[in-house]
């Protein structure tokens, strides 16, 4: 029963009979011979998986075949599942009887947030499978790959010739896109699927970095670009962007200053995007600031491509210098601009402490129509060193905020000023936002209010 209750995910009964002391390791009767934590795994049960995990279960525990939990995370694409496993001492690098690890799992996948869980606890990127293939030549073997007429040319082989198939997208938890081609018989069940993710381009670059493979800035680019519009939030564009900022050498600086002068807006773009933050340090360091900054300054006047534009304005604000405020002010002035939260973003990076007329476009934002836009114009205005009851006012007004996340910053910034206006902010959060984020956010908040009582 504890199987069953585990696979479809019946935390109640789950728990109810691991209080009366059922072994959370004692596998499934009949048919179902599985064990709890594998199923639960497999159809990522996050919740079932800290319950079994809390009553001992064994993270390295097998099933028929050398199967253990983190392997069916891994090939069923569940990063937090994956995570869990991890945290409580799974073997990142604990093979089946075939010799598939997690990470070759994951790279066949194309599951973007497992494969970064497991180089985060440090498997080994080049443990190949039973094949001899390693999770880098899985996931490069996928890239340029048509998920749909391939996982349909695996399926047609496994069912009969007079079932119907049905192909479905949608987006995983790590952002990329998720291809299912499903399998029904004559009477309309459901018999077969087969599942993949789009993200086996950005797998790809962190096991390149992993391995120390140094990838041709261009050909990353192109890697990027092609999949600019399948992720929900450009998972693969900002992988790539990422895996460039990290070099910070000489040669890849040059490649990616002569993307942002091609004729093609979308090299331009990813150009810009790369070098914003290209060599950006964990310590605040930016040793390309200054030839960074001319160029993006230089682009805020002659780019006429409202995305490459918008780039162009984020990639000022990461410069932090208040040196990129007039460009930001007038690409925010440009005749058709369309405002967005990246120019609350930038706007706050960039803005002096002293500069009356950036500060009331930036008030004026926090009451802006659009929920990002006026979070993070809050969140801006909060973070300045400017404390004047024009600030203080601003901010107060939006502990009426319709929402929850804008009140959890106007809280921060009142409190940050000893402002005891803030306690209403941390009660209203505390009492409707289970956001974790905004909970921290104000408990902080409240914590610093009581310091200075």
């Amino acid at each position: 029963m504890l199987y069953e209750a585990a696979l479809s995910g019946d935390l109640e009964t789950v728990k109810s009979l691991l209080a009366r002391g059922e072994d959370p390791d004692r596998p499934g009767e009949g048919e179902e011979e599985g064990l709890p934590l594998c199923a639960a795994a497999a159809w990522d049960r996050v919740e079932v998986i800290e319950a079994l995990l809390a009553a001992g279960a064994d993270p390295g525990a097998r099933e028929e075949g050398g199967w253990h939990a983190l392997l069916w995370a891994a090939a069923n694409g569940h990063a937090d599942a994956a995570r869990l496993l991890v945290e409580a001492g799974a073997d990142v690098d604990a093979a089946n009887d075939e010799g598939g690890t997690p990470l070759t799992m994951a790279a066949r996948r194309g599951a973007l947030g497992v494969t970064r869980v497991l180089l985060e606890a440090g498997a080994d990127p080049g443990l190949a499978d039973g094949d001899g293939d390693t999770p880098l030549d899985i996931a490069l073997d996928w890239v340029g790959v048509h998920l749909e007429t391939a996982l349909l040319d695996q399926l047609q082989q496994d069912a009969p010739g007079d079932w119907q198939y049905v192909v479905g997208r949608q987006y995983a938890k790590d952002g990329t896109e998720q291809v299912t081609v499903a399998a029904y018989d004559a009477e309309g069940r459901r018999r077969l699927d087969y599942v993949a993710q789009r993200g086996h381009a950005a797998v790809a670059t962190l096991l390149e970095e992993a391995v120390g493979v140094r990838t041709p800035v261009g050909d990353l680019a192109a890697r990027a670009i092609a999949h600019r519009d399948t992720d929900e939030d450009g998972q693969t564009w900002w992988t790539v962007v990422d895996a460039l900022r990290r070099r910070g050498d000489e040669e890849t600086y040059e490649a990616l200053a002569g993307l942002c002068t091609s004729e093609d807006a979308r090299e331009r773009e990813f150009g810009v995007d790369a070098l914003a933050q290209f060599g950006h340090t964990e310590d605040g360091g930016k040793p390309y600031l200054e030839r960074t900054l001319p160029l993006l300054q230089k682009m805020a006047t002659t780019e006429g491509d409202p995305q490459v534009l918008r780039s162009v304005l984020a990639g000022l604000g990461h410069q932090g210098d208040p040196r990129a405020l007039p460009q930001v002010l007038a690409i925010m002035r440009r005749p058709g601009h369309r405002r967005t939260a990246t120019d609350a973003i930038a706007l706050a990076d960039v803005l002096p402490p002293d500069h009356e007329e950036g500060l009331e476009l930036l008030i004026e934002m926090t009451e802006d129509d659009q929920d990002d836009v006026r979070d993070w114009a809050t969140h801006g205005l909060a973070g300045l060193p400017a404390d004047t009851p024009r600030v203080r006012d601003a901010l107060a007004a939006r502990l009426d905020d319709a929402d929850l996340n804008t009140v959890a910053e106007a809280t921060r910034g009142l409190a940050e000023r000893g402002d005891r206006r803030a306690e209403a902010g941390v009660r209203r959060v505390l009492a409707d936002s289970d956001d974790e984020y905004c909970r921290e956010l104000v408990t902080e908040a409240q914590a610093k209010l009581a310091a200075g009582a």
